[in-house]
């Protein structure tokens, strides 16, 4: 499968089975956003891995879109690490948390893992259920599992605006 494939095919998944997914596999998963691309390299990426139901109970308390996944991946990043641009100060630290969670994305997408980027959560809730330090900031929730019976993109999946509508 070509890449221009895998990112076209891959959708955010909104029913996910109850069926466990392997060590080894998120173990792969989540060696992509080890090896993210991120500012200055700094990788200031920290991802906690939930899977326990005591865990998954706090991520409903913060978000309506776990979408009954078994694992859920906290993607945040270490603002004592991240890289501050100099002209403005400007943190990159959300921008490499999310290069982070789009390699997460789309490695579970190439092994037959679904997902769904969550930025709809509490993230004052999150830091407190999770007890976070000070300096981690979370910035996406990616729900993974494999799909429920007869799931499937949303019926919006394939509208993107055309070409030179986003170019300027």
């Amino acid at each position: 499968m070509t890449f221009f494939d895998l990112a076209k095919e891959r959708y955010s998944e909104r029913k996910f089975s109850d069926k466990a997914v392997g060590k080894e596999l998120l173990d792969a998963i989540l060696e992509t956003g080890r090896i993210a691309p991120t500012a200055h390299n700094n990788q200031p990426q920290r991802i906690k891995v939930l899977t326990a139901a005591g865990d998954l109970a706090k991520v409903d308390e913060c978000t309506p879109c776990r979408y009954g996944a078994p694992v859920v991946f906290m993607v945040c990043y270490d603002k004592d690490v991240s890289w501050k641009r100099g002209f403005d100060g400007e943190d990159g630290g959300v921008v490499d948390a999310s290069i982070v969670t789009t390699h997460l994305m789309l490695a579970a997408q190439e092994k037959g893992i679904a997902s769904c980027w969550v930025m709809h959560f509490d993230p004052a809730k999150a830091i407190s259920l999770f007890d976070l330090p000070k300096n981690i900031v979370p910035v996406a929730l990616l729900p993974v599992g494999y799909p429920a019976e007869g799931s499937g993109p949303s019926p919006r999946h394939t509208d993107r605006l055309l070409l030179d509508s986003i170019l300027f």
